[in-house]
C-alpha cells in the first residue's frame, strides 16, 4: 500500500470484507491506498454499505464487491495495472 498510489479501496475499519479485498490487491503486487469512508461524508453517503470497492483514478473505473482474485485481475488488465 502506498500514499500516492492509482488504486484506491474504499472501505472502513473493522470490515472483514476490506480487509479480504486488501489482501487480495497484495495478492496481485499493485500500489495500493486505502481510503476510509467514514472519514469523508460524502464517501459515506457514495459507498456505505457497498463497500470494499476498488477504484483507479487513472481509468476513472470501480470494482465492485463481491469480487475474487479472478475478477480483481481482469480488472487490473482492463485498466492496464
Amino acid at each position: 500500500m502506498t500514499a500516492k498510489a492509482d488504486l484506491i479501496l474504499y472501505g472502513r475499519p473493522g470490515c472483514h470484507l476490506c480487509e479480504q479485498a486488501a489482501d487480495l490487491l497484495d495478492g496481485k503486487g499493485v500500489d495500493w491506498r486505502e481510503v476510509n469512508i467514514d472519514e469523508d461524508r460524502e464517501l459515506e453517503q457514495e459507498y456505505g454499505l457497498i463497500i470494499p470497492v476498488v477504484y483507479s483514478e487513472r481509468a476513472k473505473k470501480k470494482l465492485f464487491y463481491p469480487f475474487g482474485a479472478e475478477q480483481l485481475g481482469r480488472f487490473l488488465k482492463e485498466i492496464g495495472q
